[in-house]
């Protein structure tokens, strides 16, 4: 795991964010180009690597999400590239939702159309998918810690359904997220 081994920890997945944060400064300070302005060509070219993959390591490993992804691929076990089961009916649900909205003319273009209030469906899917997005890093910081313990390859199976749950509800939220602009910003 590069990434890791670019910053000096161990590969976990339950990470201290100002260990991770303290121990990149150290390093891309370490690292940093101007430091070898006056090395030989191959040694510039050395830093300049390093910082890259540094800044890599860090955007990477700060995020939770970003940080399973990589660690799961990195493991061997790939995102699904099916939706969850148990979503695929509220994912047509909402899709179709959404099309009769912007069907009906939600797509808003006169002053008196803006002024209509925000369709209750809406705002109640923004606040199930916040809610169900809460959730998973909840469950998530969890299974980072059993795994991270335990190192059993199951735990990383079940992060690994949860983060594919994640995906699609993640997209459901920009989808609902985003007709919500359209109201605002008409």
């Amino acid at each position: 795991m590069k990434y890791y081994e670019a910053l000096g920890i161990e590969p976990r997945l339950a990470l201290d964010l100002d260990a991770l944060k303290k121990r990149f400064y150290e390093l891309s300070r370490e690292w940093h180009p101007d430091r070898f302005s006056r090395a030989s060509a191959s040694e510039q070219q050395k830093a300049l690597d390093k910082t890259a993959v540094l800044n890599d390591a860090f955007r990477t490993l700060k995020e939770p999400v970003s940080r399973a992804e990589y660690f799961l691929e990195e493991s061997g076990i790939p995102p699904s590239k099916n939706p969850p089961p148990e979503l695929l009916e509220e994912m047509f649900e909402l899709n179709e939702a959404l099309e009769e909205l912007r069907g009906t003319g939600f797509s808003l273009s006169s002053e008196s159309d803006r002024l209509k209030p925000v369709p209750p469906q809406l705002i109640e899917a923004q606040k199930k998918y916040g809610k169900m997005l809460d959730e998973v890093a909840e469950q998530l910081d969890t299974l980072f810690k059993q795994h991270d313990e335990h190192r059993e390859r199951a735990a990383l199976q079940e992060i690994r359904g949860i983060l594919d749950r994640r995906r699609y509800v993640a997209n459901l939220m920009r989808d609902v997220e985003k007709e919500l602009n359209v109201h605002v910003s008409n």
